[in-house]
């Protein structure tokens, strides 16, 4: 069994290759071709959370996956450690071998971020050109390079309520991405402008309001990941066209669950899941004033079709620590 970390991960999964691992892992649910539907359990600690995730794909290999993740919000300031960490255990859906070990940090960040430009890629207007960032951590990084790649950038603003954090990300993105990077003070001040918008923060009420968003925008609502937290008004999915990862987990635990508490919409109302469309079975945009968005919850297809990537690569490149779990028994 390998074990990958952080450093492994990042040198065998560029940007490009996790969309394209993503959209088919997608695309193949939609589809039913997959064994078994993702799942998920949740557990609340008195400064964060835990989940796991799971989920199997299949194909000449077939792969298994559970991610642990740990999401603390106020570990970089408190404790100087990553907000959210974990790993992910990758095994064999043909003989049940553990093959791997991962670090989760980075395929989390880089599978988020690649759902996001995969809806990008059908929801957003093709003459999209202008995006703005509300949350300018490692998400907001990784959605800035990961929606480039699908369309190409021209301007983007940037606000985070920490205004050095926008700053930084302004300065530190401008030059990684070569784009035009400017801050701005508040979402209103921002939104807008844009026809693309991701928002990647902990919150817990809403920060975009449905007055600020104009006819023809693509939003990417990532920030919506456990029971309570929240970035957009309901009122504004209720006049949207809403795409979910996976519509059952939406709402439960993503934007739609309190578009649902405020009576505006039920699941139903969900114009389809992201691998639907992905695989042609409901139409992506159809007009250039419809607004989307995509409700992002996280899903294990995704944790599962970015491991697989990482670990079948590790092995090509005789990459990362073996490990193993056999020893005589006591």
């Amino acid at each position: 069994m390998l074990f990958l970390d952080r450093r492994d991960v990042a040198a065998l999964l560029p940007m490009d290759a996790c969309i394209e691992a993503v959209a088919q892992a997608f695309a193949s649910h939609a589809r039913r071709e997959l064994p078994a539907a993702p799942g998920v359990l949740g557990t609340l600690g008195r400064a964060g959370g835990f989940h796991v995730k799971t989920a199997a794909i299949g194909g000449v290999r077939g792969y298994y996956a559970a991610k642990v993740n740990a999401n603390f919000p106020a570990n970089p300031e408190q404790h100087g450690l990553p907000a959210i960490q974990g790993l992910i255990a990758l095994f064999s859906l043909d003989d049940g071998r553990p093959l791997a070990l991962l670090d989760s940090i980075q395929i989390t960040i880089l599978r988020t971020a690649a759902a996001s430009a995969i809806a990008a890629r059908h929801l957003a207007r093709a003459d999209a050109r202008t995006l703005f960032v509300c949350g300018c951590g490692t998400q907001g990084r990784a959605h800035l390079v990961a929606l480039s790649l699908v369309r190409p950038l021209s301007r983007v603003l940037a606000y985070d309520r920490d205004a050095a954090a926008a700053r930084r990300f302004a300065s530190e993105m401008r030059t990684a991405c070569g784009v035009q990077i400017d801050t701005v003070a508040d979402v209103a001040g921002g939104l807008p402008q844009c026809d693309m918008a991701v928002t990647c923060t902990p919150a817990r009420e809403a920060l975009v309001a449905a007055e600020d968003v104009r006819p023809g925008q693509f939003i990417a609502a990532v920030g919506a990941d456990s029971e309570g937290k929240q970035e957009l008004d309901p009122e504004l999915l209720a006049k949207s066209r809403v795409v979910a990862d996976i519509a059952a987990q939406a709402a439960h635990m993503g934007e739609l669950q309190h578009a649902i508490t405020a009576g505006l919409m039920s699941v139903a109302d969900l114009h389809a899941e992201l691998g639907e469309v992905v695989a042609g079975l409901k139409p992506g945009r159809t007009s250039e004033d419809e607004i989307f968005v995509f409700d992002s919850t996280g899903t294990a297809l995704q944790d599962v079709a970015a491991a697989a990537i990482v670990f079948e690569r590790a092995i090509a490149a005789r990459r990362g620590h073996e490990l193993s779990l056999a020893g005589d028994p006591a």
